[in-house]
């Protein structure tokens, strides 16, 4: 089972979309927002092996800087 189906969707929006902004940044300068490379169920999997203790932190950090 996955950790991502325990998070709570804005939970998990958050984290798409700071995936979005810092890992997938060169894919969307280069292919534009809407490439298959960065649809939710690419950064699902990026957030997968990124792996739950860093993804809690990455929460957090967006939570403090006001993302949510």
């Amino acid at each position: 089972m996955s950790f991502l189906s325990t998070l709570p969707s804005q939970d998990l929006d958050l984290l798409r979309g700071i995936v979005r902004k810092v890992h997938l940044v060169e894919i969307i300068k280069k292919f534009g927002p809407n490439h298959v490379g960065v649809s939710n169920h690419e950064c699902d999997k990026l957030i997968e092996n990124i792996g739950p203790e860093i993804a809690e932190r990455m929460i957090r950090f967006g939570a403090d800087k006001g993302l949510r």
